[in-house]
């Protein structure tokens, strides 16, 4: 569990490599109805299998709420972020946290030949790096103390 990694391997490893989506035509009230349902703070935005754009509750409280719209009158189409960054799983863990920091966004769309096959989010990358970490300390320790396999 290394920043050299893939995001494959990160998909791989999550409990549900789920993807959730919204349709452009839905209600941001919808959407956000979603996100709350399934735990989530952004969607993506599919229209049929393509990739159209990504919504956020960021994009509800900032292009919705301080905006004084309606949620369940305002369309995700007219909120949501496009066009959108995505990454491949051969990119690597490193890369996405980079890609991520400069566009200040806290989720990525993986997608494979014009298919999605996932999404990370910087949850997904920070468990992945400490995870690896907490591993590199166990076996320091035991190679100072001896214990290490070997």
């Amino acid at each position: 569990m290394k920043l050299s990694d893939t995001i494959g391997s990160i998909l791989r490893s999550k409990d549900e490599n789920r993807v959730l989506s919204v349709s452009p035509e839905q209600s941001v009230y919808e959407a956000i109805e979603k996100m709350a349902a399934h735990a989530v703070g952004a969607l993506l935005v599919m229209s049929g299998e393509k990739l159209v754009g990504i919504v956020s509750e960021r994009d509800y409280a900032r292009k919705v709420i301080l905006k004084g719209h309606s949620s369940r009158e305002t369309l995700v189409r007219q909120i949501m972020t496009w066009p959108v960054v995505f990454v491949s799983p051969q990119h690597a863990v490193d890369e996405c946290m980079a890609i991520m920091t400069k566009h200040r966004f806290r989720h990525l769309p993986v997608v494979q030949e014009d298919a999605v096959v996932g999404v990370v989010s910087i949850g997904d990358l920070v468990k992945w790096i400490i995870t690896g970490q907490a591993q590199t300390i166990q076996e320091l320790e035991g190679y100072i103390t001896g214990t290490y396999p070997g």
